[in-house]
């Protein structure tokens, strides 16, 4: 049966090729996004020539602007809202703008839902983030990496929330606000605590898409800043298999809606940003690459790793592509299409 799906940010990384599996599947998509990402309009073109320019409905939008997002969200039976502030460094110095995008932006949606006569389900995509420093959490160092003395299967969701920097601040406002408008209101809202998704269509800058930043400076030969030692272990997430997490979340609304998830690699799909890329990275160029050193960023976490548990018991969702071939079919994706960077 086919739904109404509308999805803010869609022309970004996930929403572009979450979109592309909504159309090809038979939901009529409306992407909502204000373009201004990089990497956006190609992301469009992109599923104009798969599917056809009649595929979807592009609303040019933005989530701050409530009028906007309400004209948008009118006929949606189901609201992915991916749009964001996605870098911690911007909402250091952006701190106005990133409360506005993430806070009320993610307000003016739910909001939205709520005017609607659908009553539609609302899959929000939060962060780690909201985790904060933990600066309570013991972490061993290693030559290598990072590693939790008493967490050996990651963190579970009942960490207490520590936001730790603007970014974080924001996108757990709007966490706390999705978890409240299913108890208050009664609508079908789902929480996805993501933690470092990567794959083909992203196009990674310094400052948010690590993966994919590393692999495109590295194959395009522009400088690449190490920050801190280098050791930083992230459990790090396919893209198919976020939007797994997606489906499968949406499939079993009356057991997810109102719950939090934390969706990421988890134990068994962690890697250092440094110590431990840079030899698959080294091996897939077949040569060094040369990087310099910067200080620590603020909010930086040593090590964060996801318990998937809750999703894999309450969804039946688990990660299916590893590290390896993840990285891989990333890399093959940006030598494929350099031209696009």
């Amino acid at each position: 049966m086919s739904r109404n799906v509308l999805i803010t940010g869609g022309a970004g990384f996930i929403g572009s090729n979450y979109a592309a599996r909504c159309i090809a599947r038979g939901d009529k998509v409306t992407i909502f996004d204000n373009l201004s990402r990089s990497g956006a309009a190609t992301n469009l073109e992109w599923l104009k020539t798969i599917y056809g320019s009649d595929s979807f409905r592009m609303v040019l939008g933005d989530v701050r602007k409530e009028t906007e997002i309400n004209a948008a969200a009118k006929d949606a039976d189901i609201i992915v809202h991916l749009a964001a502030q996605v870098a911690v460094t911007t909402s250091v110095t952006k701190p106005r703008e990133d409360f506005e995008i993430n806070a009320q932006g993610t307000f003016n949606v739910l909001e939205a839902a709520r005017a609607s006569s659908r009553n539609p389900a609302v899959l929000y995509t939060s962060t780690n983030k909201v985790y904060g420093g933990m600066e309570d959490v013991r972490v061993e160092e290693t030559p290598t990496d990072y590693r939790y003395t008493d967490f050996p299967l990651g963190i579970p969701e009942s960490q207490p929330l520590d936001f730790h920097s603007p970014y974080g601040c924001s996108k757990g406002c709007g966490d706390q606000y999705v978890r409240d408008y299913h108890r208050i209101y009664g609508l079908p809202t789902v929480v996805l605590r993501q933690s470092c998704i990567y794959g083909t269509r992203q196009f990674g800058v310094e400052d948010q898409g690590w993966v994919a930043w590393f692999i495109i400076a590295a194959v395009t030969g522009r400088p690449i800043t190490i920050y801190g030692d280098g050791k930083q272990v992230r459990d790090v997430l396919f893209v198919e298999d976020v939007m797994n997490a997606y489906d499968a979340a949406l499939s079993n609304l009356s057991v997810a809606a109102g719950q939090v998830y934390n969706i990421g690699g988890g134990p068994a799909n962690t890697m250092s940003v440094w110590t431990e890329f840079e030899p698959i990275l080294e091996r897939l160029l077949g040569r060094p690459v040369p990087t310099s050193q910067g200080d620590w960023r603020p909010g930086d976490q040593r090590i964060y790793v996801s318990d998937i548990r809750k999703a894999q018991r309450d969804l039946n969702w688990i990660p299916r592509v590893g590290v390896a071939e993840g990285v891989e079919r990333l890399y093959r994706w940006v030598v494929e299409n350099r031209n696009l960077f």
